[in-house]
Parts: structure tokens; sequence; C-alpha cells
């Protein structure tokens, strides 16, 4: 048990310092961890737990190969869309694989020879195995990692009915799963994102520390991540004014222009240069909000590897100015995309596509044209939402799940069918499901810790129970110790014993650095058979009989794993 005094220098996260400092994990390079014993302990009690959840609920476990041929990606085009993230190698032939950040292709290229027919269906596979992504900048410890421990699973359907049946079934299972982990979580609805398909639902585990970030509202069951909600955006509408040419010298940002103006940031059109897949596009959107990125990539329907600024050369070829001055009236030889919401705002402030000035009292329609998407708008806390439901508010948490219905997307790329009732060829509709083991692990100890240390719940910590032994040398002590020991294991309980040669404090403070739910002590009662007995929830001690300990620690597991 290699505990630490001080926290990791890089840790910028309660779990990944709480997890480092108990010796639940130790760092091999950057976003590449070992899991050492207690860690793994904790590993293996989630595995069960979502291995328990898929059997449950009928699914079968399999496991695919992590090293992944490239031919099945090419099928599906995304050995070069993946992006980055894909780690990728060649064996001594220069045949190239991947090194799997996900299953899709690996699982219908499985299932296409063995299931042939309507009879053979519905079928729902899961694999727990290890998956590899490239991070750009891995960070929070085992929560955004190199390598990583997921559970994946894929439902075969004949048709959207059979689909919506399995998509259902899996997401009571995870709610059976992240329940048993006694996590506090929300289900929100998700971009499908990389992955494609028309629904997508995200497990997300609420923590102040989360990346995610997800809406929702008092008056509706709805939850959203914020690359999915869609606010309602006022109209602005106001009899057209004549279009102007003004004079905004060293004015370039919504900031100066609105100030300079005397108008709200929310009646200027904001330019967002980019250059997509080698070819310039101008995004406007209206000047108080910022550029929804997972809206852009769902409405061009491009990797977001192949999206990036535009530079400065590329900007002033298009526009005849700099950076700062872009509008949409007169770009030339550039694709110009307009937030439908500029179109219901009257006399907008735009770039005039010339150094130092702007246009007032701009119009859609009347004085500029582009393409229209329907939303591009990143939602906030305090929007209204767009269904009506009311003001959205906000929480960060942490993806430990997510649910895809992925339609005949994969099966269709690498030409996996089946015949119906009638003998008709068909696709086979599939479905998606991934639960973030190691992640999991994160997101516990980020909703279960103190300034002590973790207090994990039962359900999932490395021991049940605790025993401080603590002086070993003393021979009654260490026969009483090792009895409640023996009780306890007899009685299928997961305990420990802690009879190392250590003061009394170091043993104290590990044990509530750790987090063990029960602890039991035995000291200098310990000859009329006297422990102390305390939670690491509580930490209030009490001296009672042995048996009396071993028998309340047990009535309490009990409960604890059957709530």
């Amino acid at each position: 048990m290699p505990t630490l005094r001080e926290d990791p220098v890089d840790a910028e996260t309660a779990s990944h310092k709480l997890l480092v400092r108990g010796a639940f994990i130790r760092q091999q390079a950057s976003g590449i961890y070992s899991f050492l014993p207690l860690g793994k302990k904790v590993l293996n009690k989630i595995e069960a737990i979502v291995r328990d959840a898929m059997d449950s609920y009928g699914a079968i476990e399999v496991a695919t190969s992590i090293l992944q041929p490239r031919q099945i990606w090419d099928k599906s085009t995304r050995w070069e869309t993946f992006g980055p993230e894909m780690f990728k190698l060649k064996d001594r032939h220069e045949r190239e694989y991947a090194l799997g950040p996900t299953a899709e292709e690996a699982f219908v290229d499985l299932i296409k020879d063995e299931l042939n027919s309507y009879k053979q269906l519905p079928v729902n596979l899961y694999q727990i195995v290890d998956k590899f992504r490239d991070e750009k900048r891995p960070r929070f410890g085992i929560n955004r990692s190199r390598d990583f421990l997921m559970k994946d699973a894929y439902t075969f359907d004949e048709d959207q009915a059979g689909l919506e049946k399995a998509y259902m079934n899996m997401w009571e299972s995870y709610e059976y799963a992240f329940d048993k982990m006694k996590l506090d979580y929300k289900i929100v609805e998700g971009d499908t994102g990389a992955m494609g398909g028309h629904k997508s639902h995200e497990f997300i585990a609420l923590s102040e520390s989360g990346e995610g970030v997800i809406l929702y509202t008092e008056n509706s069951n709805s939850a959203y991540t914020d690359e999915k909600a869609r606010s309602f955006i006022s109209p602005l509408e106001e009899e057209l004014k004549n279009i102007e040419l003004v004079e905004t010298t060293d004015k370039k940002t919504i900031e100066d222009v609105s100030t300079f103006l005397n108008t709200e940031a929310k009646r200027c059109a904001k330019a967002i240069d980019l250059i997509v897949q080698g070819e310039p596009v101008f995004v406007f959107i209206p000047g108080d909000r910022e550029l929804n990125m997972a809206k852009l990539i769902s409405y061009l329907q491009v990797p977001e590897h192949e999206i990036e600024m535009a530079d400065d050369e590329t900007i002033e070829k298009h526009t005849k100015a700099p950076a700062g001055y872009t509008g949409p009236i007169g770009i030339e030889d550039a694709r110009v995309i307009v937030d439908e919401s500029l179109t219901k705002i009257n006399n907008l402030v735009v770039g005039a596509n010339k150094p130092g000035y702007h246009y007032i009292n701009a119009n859609y329609g009347r004085d500029f044209e582009g393409e229209i998407a329907e939303d591009l708008i990143l939602a906030k806390e305090g929007d209204q939402a767009f269904d009506g439901s009311g003001t959205y508010k906000s929480a960060r948490g942490i993806e430990v799940g997510n649910i895809f219905q992925l339609g005949t997307k994969y099966s269709k790329a690498l030409d996996a069918t089946f015949l119906d009732q009638n003998g008709v060829s068909k696709y086979f509709e599939m479905g998606s499901y991934g639960i973030g083991i190691s992640r999991s692990i994160s997101a516990i100890v980020e909703q279960y810790h103190d300034d002590k240390g973790i207090i994990w719940p039962t359900s999932v910590a490395p021991f049940e129970v605790i025993i401080t032994l603590i002086k070993p040398n003393d021979e009654d002590q260490a026969k009483l110790a090792e009895d409640i020991y023996k009780k306890l294991k007899a009685r299928r309980i997961d305990v420990v014993l802690d009879d190392r040669k250590e003061r009394p404090g170091v043993k104290f403070n590990d044990r509530d650095l750790i987090g063990i739910p029960y602890r039991i002590t035995v000291g200098k009662d310990a000859k009329d058979s006297i422990v102390e007995y305390s939670t690491r929830a509580e930490m209030e001690n009490k001296n009672i009989d042995a048996n009396e300990a071993i028998n309340l620690v047990c009535e309490n597991i009990q409960k604890d794993l059957e709530d």
C-alpha cells in the first residue's frame, strides 16, 4: 500500500490526486496509467457490476481483438475521417492496423458471416476490453487517458422497432449499473458526432470538475449536452433602415464595435473565418453568442480535424480586408453560412470587408445572402429552451456512458445483410452502447471524497472492511484481529487486515485516504474482546464487543449491496 502524502504536481482534480496518493494508480507516461492492487480491485468490482447488468438484460459477452485491420475501417471511411486520435501501426509486412478506439467495424465484421436470417435476430453482443485514443491533451488522470477499459455493446435488429426496443433495454441496463455504483447522474440527449446515427443519449455523472456541460429546465424531463441543446433566440424586428458604411478604425472585436456604435452585441454579426477541407468557409452568428462546433460539424458533415481557423492570407484573399472586418457582403469565391437567427434580426452591424469599416442596417435577403443553417449557436445557462419549457440551468459532469441508434450506417458500409421473412436481403439495424469502466472510477471518487481521502460506496470499494491492528507484537491484539479476519472471511466479506509495523497515526491516515467503508480497530482492549467500530462516511468511533462488530458490519454491508 505505497500511499503518498503529497499531491502529484500535475494533478488538477480530486480524483486524480486521491487515486495516485491512495496507491490506486501510477502514471507510466502522459495519459498512460497502471493499476496497483487496490485500483485493480475497484476496477474488477465495477467491471463485475457492468457485466451483471449486461448479462441480466440479455447481452452475450464476446471478445474482439484490439488490433483491427485497416480494411474494415476503409469500408466505413473512418480510417481517414476518425482523425489523429486513432493509433495506427504496421506489421513487418507493411500491413496497417489500428489499436481499437471503438469497435463498430469489428463487430459488424464479426457477425456478417454468422448472422444471415431474421430467425437469428435480435442479437446483443458486448465486450469489456482496453481501448486506445491518442488524446491531444490527456488530463485528469484516468478520466481522460490514452488507454482505458471500456464496455462496448452492439445490437443487431430487423427493423427500427426492434432497434428502439433494444435501445430502451440497454438504457434500463445502464440505469441498473450506475445505480449499483451509487453514482449521481443525469441522462441527457447528446450529439451523435463521429459515430453517426440518428439518436444518442449520454449518462453524465454530476461533478464540478467534469468537462461536459449539461442544460436542463425545471419544467421538463428533458436534458441535453450543451453540444445538443438548442436555445430560443428572440427575433429583433424593427422597420428596415437604409444600409450605411461607417468608419470603425481599429475596432475589430464585437465588444469594440458595439461600444463604438452604441449598439448591443446581439445586433452585430460575428464572423468565424474557417478553412474546411482546404476550402474557405465564413460562418456568421449573433455577436453575443459562441459557435457550437459540434453543430457545425453536423451541418458540414466533415470530421473535426478537417476544420481549422483561416489564416490572415486566406481571409484577405476572399474579403479584401484583415481579420476583424469580415462581413457577409461581397465575399468572393468562398462558402458563406448564416445562422438562421440572423435572418430575424433587422438592421445588423456587419463587417464591410474593407479595412477600418463596418456596415450598419444590413439585412438578410436585401443586402446579403448565404446558406442558412438552422442552429449553430452554443446554448448556455439562462437561455430560453427552444421547446418553450423554460430557462436553462446548467451543471457539469463526466460522461460515463453513452447509447446510440446507428441505424444501417455500418451494416451498409460493411455490406452486412440478412434475409427477412419474405426472403428479401436487408441491412441490420444497429445500436452501439458504451460504458467507461476506468472512467467510472474517477467519477465515483469525484462524488465520494472529503479532505481526508476517498469514501467508497460499498459496492465498488477495494475492500468492504479494514481491520487496523494497533500493535502487531501484542499477542492479545494479534490473536483477536486474526480471529475477526477469519470470521469475516468465512461470511464472505471482502476484508483486509492492516498488520503493518507502522505507527497507528500512519495506519489511520492511510485508511482515511483509501476510503474503505467499514473499520474495526483492535487495540488496548483486545484482552476483553472489545474493539473500536466506525464507518468511513461518519468516522465516529464506538467501543463494542468484537462479535457484535462482526454482526454489525455484515448487516450493514448486506443492506448496502441490496439498496
